[in-house]
């Protein structure tokens, strides 16, 4: 850059013009140059018209206007004499005659930082100090300017503030520590104030969290010269929270102690908050928050968000806690009654993770499974009496297992089953009914031949035995001359009335093998019993002959009485005695 000494003459015309030719000098009111180097102080002055002097001196002073302080003579042109710390540093580079009283120091050290105060001599009583003064700043190092915020994402722009004040040495600007930097550039350009010029480099880039307490550097040299000057900022980088760590998503078990952790990156500090689903858990201002579950159950299954936030944005990362546990007690249906026929629905649900096997069971059968599942369904179209009973629920995984129960009940219309028929032996004739019913049946045998109607109230001819929902009614007829053409077995209750004829055997054989040895003494001691007990009422009271069935109580007989069993009237057929089986 070439001194711009022409813009002083065209200065001074205007300061001639303010000041209508009285006193009056002008120079900056401040000036900066780097310890080592020089400085020229811009320096113009007037005086009143009539003054009209031969020769036109200056002097000037350090840190005072005064002479009388005897303040340090920094240059005295008269005599061409100075202060002994500044000899051979300074000498005026303007013309006095022409009122330009610019002054140049060279060596340039702190002590010389000040003010400075011009004095003109005119001659005789034709002496001035002018009041202006120039304060002179000695420095180590540029100035670098940041910006009050750079915020991550904006483009920002740092100024390094190089003095160009020394006709002599012009300086070279570098940036230090750019390189990481994305989209720098670099620019430059001169700017005057008061006469007084800088040279300014300018840095622009992008800046981002990673620029965030990053050293930047301005580095000024003088071309033949090793004099170097360096000037340095640290960048406070404002930047959005990032989640720079987080627990990643993890299974444990009912009982457990957790603790998850998420680490954030922000500037400022971000507003820290750990979320599961809507609700806040916990939140603090802080670089990382941690979040324990000191007692972890199937309540703290479920995906945990981190969320973070500051005035320049906002994020959040979210995991995953699966708590496994064994399955719990299946909710199953009510105990159920239903008729015959009908549909029934039976469900199953429970809760477990993983999900477990569910199974349906029946008298030790699986009727219906799931595989990881939390619910099963069983549908039975139509029910039968075969579906009646108890149900188990099962439900079961690594972790455990459980179960519940419930009943069906199925009421249903009564069936006569097959074993029902009518045994033929020798002195006897003995009828079994087995019938199956919801509810119970009354049962009743009939010899329609007869017009004649045995049921279970009478216990002396008649004895029912029950096993679950099947009834087995035993009626046993002493044979006589003629055997019951037909014996019929009729069965009702509130959902049906069955009637069944019974079949009849001859064959003792299997009427022996049907009651075995000890039943069929049984069988004999209570017929030889029944029969003379009759034999012996007959005789007491002498009751007609013409009576066909006739009612007895049970006594004991005697092997002789058995003999005379036989000797019924012919108009008799048998008679009707209940027996125990």
């Amino acid at each position: 850059m070439a001194w711009r000494w022409d813009a002083l003459p065209i200065l001074w015309i205007l300061i001639e013009g303010a000041f209508s030719r009285h006193w009056a000098a002008w120079m900056p009111q401040t000036v900066s140059a780097f310890r080592e180097t020089c400085v020229a102080i811009p320096c113009t002055f007037d005086f009143p018209e009539d003054i009209r002097p031969s020769t036109v001196h200056g002097i000037w002073y350090f840190n005072s206007p005064y002479p009388k302080n005897f303040p340090p003579v920094v240059l005295k042109t008269k005599t061409n004499t100075a202060h002994e710390i500044y000899t051979g540093r300074t000498k005026m580079l303007g013309e006095l005659q022409e009122k330009n009283c610019t002054l140049q120091i060279d060596s340039l050290n702190p002590d010389l930082q000040g003010k400075y105060y011009f004095r003109t001599d005119l001659g005789g009583y034709n002496q001035y100090t002018f009041s202006e003064h120039a304060n002179l700043y000695v420095l180590d190092e540029p100035f670098v300017v940041s910006p009050q915020e750079i915020v991550s994402g904006s483009e920002t722009e740092l100024t390094c503030l190089v003095p160009d004040n020394c006709p002599d040495m012009k300086p070279s600007v570098t940036w230090l520590d750019i390189e990481g930097l994305e989209h720098h550039t670099v620019y430059a350009r001169l700017e005057e104030s008061s006469s007084a010029w800088t040279h300014i480099s300018s840095l622009k880039f992008l800046p981002s969290h990673k620029n965030n307490g990053q050293r930047l550097g301005c580095k000024v040299t003088f071309p033949d010269t090793e004099l170097e000057y360096k000037g340095y900022v640290t960048m406070d980088v404002k930047y959005a929270p990032r989640i720079v760590d987080i627990n990643s998503s993890t299974e444990t078990t009912e009982g457990t102690q957790v603790a998850i952790v998420c680490v954030v990156d922000s500037n400022p500090v971000s507003r820290i908050m750990w979320f599961k689903e809507d609700t806040l858990l916990k939140e603090d201002y802080a670089g990382n928050l941690t979040l324990e579950l000191e007692y972890v159950t199937f309540n703290h299954d479920g995906i945990y968000v981190c969320a973070a936030e500051n005035e320049h944005g906002a994020t959040n990362k979210s995991m995953g806690l699966a708590v496994m546990y064994a399955p719990w007690k299946p909710s199953v249906n009510a105990s159920v009654v239903a008729m015959e026929g009908e549909s029934v629905t039976i469900l199953c649900n429970t809760q477990g993770n993983p999900a477990p096997i569910i199974s349906i069971i029946k008298d030790k059968q699986v009727l219906n499974s799931v595989i990881f599942e939390n619910e099963l369904v069983l549908e039975i179209p139509s029910v039968s009496h075969e579906h009646d009973g108890e149900y188990w629920c099962t439900a079961e995984n690594q972790y455990g297992q459980s179960n519940s129960s419930f009943n069906l009940t199925v009421v249903f219309s009564p069936f006569v089953l097959p074993e029902s028929k009518c045994t033929v032996s020798k002195d006897t004739v003995q009828c079994i009914c087995t019938v199956k019913s919801n509810p119970d049946s009354v049962i009743t045998f009939e010899i329609p031949e007869k017009n004649l109607t045995i049921g279970e109230m009478d216990p002396e001819f008649v004895l029912s035995q029950r096993n679950g929902y099947m009834v087995s009614t035993i009626m046993t007829l002493q044979k006589e001359r003629e055997i019951p053409k037909e014996v019929l077995c009729t069965a009702s209750n509130l959902y049906g009335r069955k009637a069944e004829e019974l079949p009849f055997q001859e064959t003792n054989k299997l009427v022996w093998a049907k009651i075995g040895p000890v039943g069929a003494v049984v069988v004999f001691v209570i017929l030889v019993a029944v029969g003379g007990y009759f034999i012996k009422t007959r005789e007491k009271k002498n009751m007609p002959e013409s009576s066909s069935f006739i009612q007895t109580e049970t006594s004991p007989m005697s092997s002789s009485s058995k003999k005379n069993l036989g000797k019924v009237e012919s108009g008799e057929i048998c008679s009707l005695e209940g027996t125990d089986r």
